[in-house]
């Protein structure tokens, strides 16, 4: 049987928190800090490379890279030293919600210094670490338009849905941009946009909101993903190259009930119009027919273990399905501040534990038995290899697995 190696070297993906926005009391946020990952980059890799995880998505901070007297890319130094010790490959964020404050993100300009920055960054990787390289060029440009578009969490600050949808092309337009820069420089990198799947249901008592709430599901949700890959807004240049791997992002409250303002209401266990990840994913999948990863997935607190087998189960039918599944992105790889509270939100394969005036990094021992419990399932690795490309993902080990184990998709998520 002919081999069917996959994109990454392996199966288990994970990353960290890296979002630069302008928060809405106009002050920059960098969750880098406040998560003290550039202090712990050695052991935050070291942890990763222990549970064989040799990806992880890591983030360039634009905003702090691009000064007024050129580039400096400092900032990630911990991470790139981090990286070569332990053999883990980043896929680089190159705007995680950030972006320089006197941008605009609607004109012309903000294209051409992404574009740049992207050109740059690229030069700088690739200097300090060998390939294969992978970006995400804007992440969750969705997610983003709906933040700073609508919402007006984050800069620019608008509140209309008009302004959403304008903030949205525009993000698109610098992403392609930064896909093309990108690749002047590493004509062999590959793209990893990821946005969130979503699933939007009229409340019971609003039948006048199921068109919206079918919009929003069916068309809204692709509008990023249809730009990059060419089916609409063609004068942007984009095509299925540049789309390349779709990172679809899975958490509860992606599942939702329509409101006429602000953000829609996340859906309780249980809920009759809660589908199955598995469904979410084939219509990406029917819709592209584009590698796929799950680009970002957690459960909360005591849930994460019953998460994770969920959406193996899912994954494993997908599989079964046909789709084309390269691996599964455990976000974070430790945790991460609630954006509003400044809580903990407990989401991450470890903990963060205040010891101090530091933050101790702590696993959540049943999350990572059951992660073992899956590479074992697909006969992938529990430690990083000295050389982690020697022996790729074989994709027909995944396939074997879920034919072995044939799950049905399931509505029943925790």
């Amino acid at each position: 049987m002919a081999k069917r190696p996959g994109i990454f070297p392996t199966f288990f993906l994970s990353g960290f928190e890296c979002s630069t926005f302008l928060w809405r009391d106009r002050k920059r946020r960098d969750l880098v800090a406040e998560t003290r990952h550039r202090e712990h980059a050695l052991e935050d890799y070291r942890i990763l490379h222990d549970l064989g995880i040799a990806v992880a998505r890591e983030g360039i901070p634009w905003p702090m890279v691009d000064t007024p007297s050129g580039y400096d890319f400092q900032t990630i130094a911990p991470m790139l030293d981090a990286m070569r010790q332990t053999r883990i490959t980043p896929i680089w964020d190159l705007c995680h919600y950030g972006y320089p404050e006197e941008l605009d993100p609607f004109s012309e300009e903000f294209c051409t210094r992404f574009a740049n920055y992207c050109r740059a960054a690229a030069q700088h990787v690739s200097r300090h670490l060998p390939g294969p390289y992978f970006f995400t060029p804007i992440n969750e440009i969705t997610f983003f338009s709906f933040c700073g578009g609508e919402w007006g969490w984050v800069a620019p600050y608008r509140n209309t849905r008009d302004d959403r949808m304008k903030l949205r092309v525009a993000l698109c337009k610098a992403a392609i941009c930064g896909v093309n820069a990108i690749r002047e420089v590493l004509p062999d990198a590959r793209m990893v946009h990821v946005d969130p799947l979503v699933q939007v249901i009229a409340p019971p008592d609003r039948p006048d909101l199921k068109e919206a709430a079918r919009h929003e599901t069916f068309v809204d949700t692709f509008v990023a993903w249809d730009i990059l890959f060419g089916k609409s807004h063609p004068e942007l240049g984009g095509s299925p190259e540049v789309l390349d791997i779709v990172g679809v992002n899975n958490y509860s409250f992606g599942q939702m009930e329509y409101r006429e303002q602000g953000p829609h209401q996340a859906l309780d266990p249980g809920h009759p119009g809660i589908l199955p990840l598995c469904t979410l994913m084939a219509r990406v999948w029917d819709r592209y027919r584009r590698p796929i990863v799950i680009g970002e997935t957690s459960g909360m607190n005591q849930g994460r273990t019953e998460w994770l087998r969920d959406v193996m189960n899912e994954a494993m039918a997908a599989v079964n399905q046909g789709m084309d599944l390269h691996g599964i992105c455990l976000f974070p790889g430790i945790d991460m501040p609630d954006w509003h509270t400044g809580q903990w939100l407990h989401n991450g394969i470890c903990d963060l534990v205040e010891d101090n005036g530091d933050l101790r990094r702590v696993p959540f021992a049943p999350y990572v038995d059951e992660l073992r419990r899956w590479q074992k399932e697909l006969n992938r690795v529990t430690a990083v290899d000295e050389d982690p490309y020697s022996d790729p993902v074989e994709l027909q080990d995944v396939i074997d697995a879920a034919r072995r184990l044939r799950p049905a998709p399931d509505a029943d998520w925790h």
